[in-house]
């Protein structure tokens, strides 16, 4: 070879070495060093420059010229040399690392002539490498190969450990050709999968060096061989002859220092000097990420599928949708090399739609892998078997009862469900332990928390082999149901990611069990039990079609017997509340919570009567029937008050709050509502029920801010109720606060931060299936058209809107709809339809109750008829007045300077000047200084012209 330039060309001594390197040998005391020739090369790059650091980059230049290699690869021979020259042992300093900069040779140098100097043969009786090919390129394993390799080289001995088809060998082939320079190209495969008597191990290493095989014992043979050897042993597939391989590897660990054993196994060999490497499964997107393309082409394991499904002859076309189905796919397949192949391959045969369909119907254990691979990784059917066949019979009973886990698990979950008479407890801790051993069963700390799961595709493979059988499952639902009922009051303030993720976790469990118990073998008493539990929890999380679907399942199967207990009211409640905010004020709602209700009052449940109260309150609000929610907000007040806890107190006061502040009953709203957001109990009012109390207490409360003049602080608790609601994980709760945050931005005149806002709640509306709140968005999208000057379009949107609104029986906002139509309408020249609008409006709030807007109305009115072909001034003038009267009874201030400003322009067409300006002046002056809002901003242009 030539040396590359800058390489040293005289001889070198240092410590107790002698580098010549024209002969490309390094001595100690006489007897040549079995070195690499990259470790070499390094060797002379760093003498070269006694004392200087050589960066990363230019030593890899020096090394490797005219190549691009990874930084991974430095280091492994960076390793190997320091380990040749005993670097660090008995106070030896050769090579130092410079954290960022580089490498630096500090021992002294000197050069001498030793040209006598003989060297030393080196041993040439090891057999030629037999290595399999290794992979053209590998994904995602680039770190696992540059961590394995550096505890290979210093610590002699690893085995990569891990599940049947995450890719254990094809890591350990490329380890091995990486390493071959370092090794001197002496490195063996050993594939042990074929052999099925543990006696044909030391064999099979014998043949595969080229040793005869010993008819007596072989070992001494074998050791006597390897022990003054230099070279790197890979033991592949120990698991089924672990028991003879474990304490052979120990053997040759211990007689042959200068050999390096890599072993990969399903569990690891549990003998003195291993080191075990977990090899973890290829990445994958987190649930519910909802990445780009570009985001999700980061991860292996897409890449890995996307690499293979193109080399099969598919053609991709990757979107964000198509992004999201493969993401699925690997995510079903938990990341596991093998099975993402397997499924990759079938892509060109049926298409990724169609792909994805069959494994959510059933993961396929039988496609067909590549030809040239192993028998037991043609496919997933046989790399399961594999591993299920080393089991013994206790591991097999335990590892098929722990299938009735879906996703993850405590082991107070599995020992309350798994024993029975032929499993007892102590059985089943060897039992999970030896699993974990054997990667049969994934462990997962969660905090202080181990959580334990199956792969899907071991799942599904027990549940093909041997379906759950019934006291099983009756077990894992009556487990889930109890662990329900009590996380079910903490469920929305769990403090932590953490217990967060346990929570959320669990119900892949509940699913499981309410499909078993519903379907055709379950047992349906255990099932209502659980939907009962159920329901709580799947509207804490905004889950509403699934909480419907199953609520409504559960209500067709209670019998006589269970009519009118705890569980119906609890199913009833959670079906009215979902039906409420997915299809409206539909009558089926309003029997359902009325049926809940009445159950809670026949029983004298308290508690519960309270909550339901609480959505009675809700449902006749959203149905336009005001006086009605006022009602059972003043009756909910009474309860609370006799149960006499502050946390019922301040929810009454919640329910109360807003119903004063839609009857504009300002005053007293005001002091309802600040006693419900930040009073004594508020913190512990939970969205268990449907949604947060307190939060909603919040967002009513910035809106009398804004009435009463305080329009900075309104928005400022606008946006920390919105902050604290998108901090709840909980849709519902999220879009109350958006859509009454929306309002204090249309009232300010801030269409930017309305449009924002209105954007998000649509999208949130859209997530959860609700109808009503959809929309509810389009109509606040035709509100914002009118402000910016398209008022046929807003009009017709709005149009639109009302229609949809009216069917669903959703009549919350319809006043305010009919404001902003109204002035769409005048915009258009269409002042005859909006005095029968305007008219109608009034007559609607009179019957229903939001006064609220009563003086918004008579100020439109009063607009409306300045703007008929014959002007009436004077009635004009008067609703005005009115408005403006019934603004200062309401304490409603900022309604009040509306009703002022429009009076004080009629005053000074008439030449009324110093009147306007006292109207307008004395308007103003129960704002908060330094106050701004479009209508403030129009006040004082006015005043100026005045």
């Amino acid at each position: 070879m030539t040396e590359p330039a800058g390489f040293a060309a005289g001889t070198l001594m240092f410590g107790p070495f002698i580098v010549t390197p024209h002969e490309r040998l390094v001595t100690r005391d006489g007897v040549a060093l079995a070195l690499g020739a990259k470790a070499f090369d390094i060797l002379i790059a760093l003498t070269s420059r006694p004392n200087q650091v050589v960066s990363k980059w230019d030593l890899m230049a020096l090394v490797w010229p005219g190549l691009t290699v990874e930084e991974a690869s430095l280091r492994f021979h960076i390793a190997a040399l320091r380990k040749a020259l005993g670097d660090g042992k008995d106070g030896a300093r050769y090579i130092t690392t410079l954290s960022g900069r580089g490498y630096c040779f500090v021992a002294p140098i000197s050069q001498a002539d030793i040209s006598s100097q003989r060297r030393a043969a080196p041993r040439m009786d090891l057999s030629p490498v037999k290595l399999p090919n290794r992979l053209q390129r590998m994904v995602g394993r680039d770190d696992a190969i540059a961590a394995i390799s550096d505890r290979l080289i210093t610590s002699r001995f690893v085995t990569i450990a891990g599940p049947g088809g995450v890719g254990k060998t094809a890591v350990a082939v490329a380890i091995a050709h990486d390493l071959l320079e370092t090794f001197a190209d002496a490195a063996h495969f050993v594939d042990l999968a074929a052999l099925s008597d543990p006696d044909l191990v030391i064999t099979s290493i014998l043949l595969m060096l080229g040793l005869p095989a010993q008819a007596d014992d072989p070992l001494p043979a074998l050791l006597a061989h390897v022990r003054d050897k230099k070279m790197l042993l890979i033991l592949d597939n120990c698991e089924h002859v672990i028991a003879a391989v474990a304490p052979l590897a120990a053997e040759i660990f211990q007689a042959a220092p200068q050999v390096h054993i890599l072993a990969t196994s399903r569990e690891a060999l549990r003998v003195e000097g291993e080191q075990v490497y977990r090899l973890a499964p290829l990445a994958v997107p987190p649930d519910g990420s909802g990445l780009s393309v570009a985001a999700a082409q980061t991860y292996p394991a897409l890449q890995l599928f996307l690499e293979r499904a193109t080399a099969s002859g598919a053609q991709i076309a990757l979107d964000d949708a198509n992004a999201a189905i493969i993401t699925g796919i690997c995510r079903k397949l938990d990341g596991m090399a093998l099975a993402i192949e397997l499924a990759a391959g079938r892509v060109e045969a049926y298409g990724l739609e169609q792909t994805a369909v069959l494994l959510d119907e059933r993961l396929n254990l039988l496609w067909q892998g590549q030809r040239t691979a192993p028998p037991r990784q043609k496919t997933l059917q046989a790399t399961l078997d594999w591993s299920y066949e080393l089991l013994s019979g206790t591991e097999r009973l335990v590892l098929r009862r722990l299938a009735v886990f879906a996703g993850h698990f405590t082991i107070d979950a599995a020992l309350e469900v798994v024993p029975d008479e032929r499993v007892d407890r102590s059985h089943l801790f060897d039992a999970i332990d030896s699993l974990v051993a054997k990667s049969m069963v994934a462990p997962r700390p969660i905090g202080a928390m181990m959580r334990y799961r199956l792969l899907d595709t071991t799942r599904a493979y027990l549940l093909e082999t041997a379906p759950v059988d019934a006291a099983l499952a009756a077990r894992h639902a009556t487990y889930y149901r109890q662990w329900l009922e009590q996380a079910g009051s903490t469920w929305a303030t769990v403090p932590s990611a953490d217990e967060r993720a346990i929570h959320f976790s669990a119900l892949h469990n509940v699913r499981a069990a309410l499909d078993w118990c519903f379907g055709p073998d379950g047992n349906l008493g255990v099932g209502i039990a659980l939907v009962a539990a159920a329901a709580p929890i799947f509207l804490a999380m905004s889950l509403l079609i699934e909480c419907r679907r199953w609520s409504e399942r559960a209500l067709l199967a209670i019998g006589p017997t269970s009519q009118g207990s705890a569980e119906e009211m609890h199913i009833q409640a959670a079906l009215g509340l979902t039906l409420m905010f997915t299809r409206g004020g539909s009558e089926a709602a309003r029997t359902a919570l009325s049926r809940s209700l009445a159950i809670a009052e026949a029983r004298g449940d308290q508690i519960n009567q309270l909550q339901l109260l609480g959505r009675m309150h809700i449902f006749h609000e959203r149905m336009g029937e005001f006086d009605a929610a006022l009602g059972y907000a003043q009756q909910s007040l009474i309860v609370a008050e006799a149960l006499g806890d502050a946390a019922s107190i301040a929810l009454a006061h919640s329910l109360l709050g807003v119903s004063l502040h839609l009857a504009g009953e300002h005053r007293d709203a005001l002091t309802m509502l600040e006693a419900a957001w930040q009073g004594p109990g508020t913190e512990r009012i939970s969205t268990v029920y449907g949604f947060d109390h307190r939060n909603r207490a919040g967002i009513s409360l910035a809106r009398e801010y804004w009435l009463d003049g305080r329009p900075t602080e309104a928005r400022q608790l606008a946006q920390l109720t919105v902050t604290e609601a998108g901090q709840m994980d909980h849709p519902i709760t999220l879009c109350i606060a958006l859509i009454w945050a929306v309002s204090i931005d249309l009232w300010n005149g801030n269409l930017d931060g309305a449009e924002a806002s209105i954007d998000r709640f649509i999208a949130l509306a859209q997530s959860r299936s609700m109808g009503p709140y959809l929309a509810v968005g389009r109509g606040v999208k035709g509100e914002l058209a009118i402000r910016r000057g398209d008022a046929a379009g807003g009009v017709e949107t709005i149009k639109s809107c009302l229609r949809e609104l009216h069917d669903s029986g959703y009549e919350l906002l319809t006043t305010t709809f009919n404001i902003a139509m109204v002035q769409g309408l005048l915009a258009l020249g269409q002042t005859e339809q909006g005095a029968r609008l305007t008219d109608d409006a009034i007559r609607l709030v009179e019957q229903s109750g939001d006064h609220l807007y009563m003086p918004e109305l008579l100020r439109m009115k009063g607009r409306v008829l300045l703007s008929l072909p014959e002007p009436g001034a004077g009635q004009a003038e008067a609703h005005f007045a009115q408005s403006l009267e019934l603004s200062r009874r309401q304490g409603a201030k900022a309604w009040g300077l509306r009703a002022a400003i429009d009076l004080a322009r009629l005053f000074a067409e008439r030449g009324q000047r110093e009147e306007a300006k006292r109207l307008l002046l004395s308007s103003l002056e129960g704002f908060a200084k330094g106050s701004e809002t479009a209508d403030i901003g129009a006040a004082s242009a006015l005043l100026t012209t005045l």
